[in-house]
């Protein structure tokens, strides 16, 4: 019998008590991949000013693992994080997050720029309007939707099930339907 190799996805957690630092740093001591949508902010503290790491989606985690060694680490860090999942057939499953949606979401957080604005988990259609691809500009090779926002039209990329990202405006030149 030959065994099949565990297949790697994305998954996500939500961390509780602001800790999400504290939970990367054990992921990365597990020799675990992750990756914290954030923003540097400039702060000043006793006169001193610092450049600061900040979550720009509260409580938000992504690692890249097995099934397995998600569920096991849900156990091992019970009361501090819980994993998102969707419900599969009566039974709720890990979310995997496609590595290709993952890899978008990703360019468009790390980006650097102003003006992108952050969804949770609530339940709102994302994927409304026409599906585009960026052809040039900071988020040139993202994939998405184009959605009215407070009437301007935005690209948003979203990961189902556990939060989107809408971009600055994107000028129309920059679009190309899919």
């Amino acid at each position: 019998m030959q065994v099949v190799p565990s297949i790697m996805h994305w998954y996500a957690f939500k961390v509780f008590y602001n800790k999400v630092f504290e939970i990367e740093d054990t992921l990365n001591e597990d020799k675990i991949e992750t990756y914290i949508p954030c923003e540097t902010t400039l702060v000043e503290r006793g006169g001193v000013k610092k450049k600061i790491r900040k979550p720009v989606i509260s409580s938000l985690l992504f690692f890249y693992s097995t099934e397995k060694q998600a569920l096991a680490l849900q156990q091992r860090l019970t009361d501090r994080v819980i994993l998102y999942t969707h419900l599969v057939n009566w039974q709720k499953l890990p979310i995997a997050i496609p590595e290709r949606e993952m890899k978008i979401f990703m360019l468009v957080t790390s980006s650097g720029e102003k003006g992108l604005d952050y969804f949770g988990d609530a339940p709102i259609e994302y994927s409304t309007g026409e599906r585009v691809l960026v052809t040039d500009g900071p988020f040139k090779g993202a994939e998405g939707y184009i959605h009215r926002i407070k009437g301007n039209r935005r690209l948003i990329v979203a990961i189902q099930g556990v939060c989107a990202v809408a971009t600055a405006y994107i000028p129309q030149c920059f679009l190309k339907k899919i």
